[in-house]
């Protein structure tokens, strides 16, 4: 059994017991969390597709460690112009191990309000009043 998941933006292919390693989340160490957009869920020779995500479908990942990336290096440079500018970037990532892929999760329902009672009832104007024209001064 395999799942598509996104997370942090990104597509992966994932499987209990694999590790993957996604941009930062907001769990700590040692956590878990669960993932619901579940893009395509195989099992055996039955595929589902989402449309745009797998309704009743839960994969849950423990966070293994959080680190940051290798260095990208940006370097501006405008020749003839004595212009050079060199920074770096170094992207905070986690790396999570997948522990189960649940199916057949009942999605929690958001109560609905009703709308009649929230809406206040129209309040009446009172009648325009006739404006006079100005005079013209001679």
């Amino acid at each position: 059994m395999f799942a598509i998941i996104e997370i942090g933006g990104k597509q992966f292919r994932v499987e209990k017991g694999s590790q993957l390693t996604v941009e930062k989340v907001d769990s700590k160490e040692g956590n878990s969390f669960e993932i619901d957009k579940v893009l395509i869920l195989s099992d055996g020779g039955k595929m589902t597709i989402g449309q745009p995500f797998v309704a009743g479908v839960q994969v849950k990942a423990n966070v293994v460690s959080h680190f940051k990336g290798e260095k990208a290096l940006i370097f501006k440079f405008k020749a003839k112009k004595r212009y050079q500018r060199k920074r770096g970037h170094r992207q905070d990532l986690t790396k999570i191990e997948i522990t189960d892929i649940k199916t057949g999760v009942a999605k929690k329902e958001t109560p609905k309000a009703e709308t009649k009672a929230t809406i206040p009832k129209a309040v009446k104007k009172a009648p325009a009043t006739k404006k006079t024209p100005a005079k013209k001064k001679a």
